[in-house]
């Protein structure tokens, strides 16, 4: 019997994302402290975080495959998290006109049952247009991405920010790598097509 696949994540982004593939699986969840540790550089975190949901979630899923994923933005090395408010999207997002973020994408895929871990972090590039105040404040008021890194919902309005964008994985920047983890899942016996 195959386990059952668990996504670590509050993320309706990821759901939709892993839903793509068609299989089923369950979310959940995991409450865990993300602030970053002291020294720790942003890929780092990502995987760190991302490693901690998965086994946050095993500790009451014992047979499940649990995936974990976790996304830090950076500018210039300094993380670039979720601005919670309209007035800190503001900020970011002139902060970020004009320039390129680095999004990392971690994912692990834990198989709780043999404690088997496959992690790693998907990298993506995003340069920002020369956006005018106004610009942004438009955007802002109509797609309220308070939740998302960077202020860029990607996946939607957001599009319209980014100048370009470059990476192995398009996925990576909503924050679920499917490639990576297609390979992931197939190290596990499950195949997808």
């Amino acid at each position: 019997m195959k386990p059952s696949i668990i996504l670590a994540s509050s993320s309706p982004f990821r759901r939709e994302l892993l839903s793509r593939l068609q299989l089923a699986f369950e979310v959940i969840s995991p409450d865990i402290d993300e602030s970053p540790l002291e020294n720790e550089t942003p890929q780092e975190t990502a995987l760190r975080l991302a490693q901690l949901k998965a086994r946050k979630v095993a500790e009451t899923h014992a047979d499940a495959l649990i995936i974990g994923c976790d996304q830090v933005a950076t500018l210039d090395n300094l993380q670039i998290g979720k601005p919670g408010t309209h007035e800190k999207a503001v900020k970011q997002l002139q902060m970020l006109r004009g320039r390129q973020v680095t999004f990392h994408s971690a994912l692990c895929l834990y198989n709780a049952q043999s404690q088997h871990m496959q992690a790693e972090v998907v990298p993506y590039l995003v340069e920002f247009r020369q956006l005018t105040d106004a610009q942004i404040e438009n955007y802002l008021r109509k797609e309220q991405p308070y939740n998302c890194a960077g202020s860029a919902k990607s996946e939607g309005l957001g599009i319209a920010l980014i100048k370009s964008m470059q990476g192995s994985d398009p996925n990576a920047l909503i924050g679920l790598p499917l490639i990576a983890l297609t390979n992931m899942l197939m190290n596990e016996g499950i195949s997808i097509i």
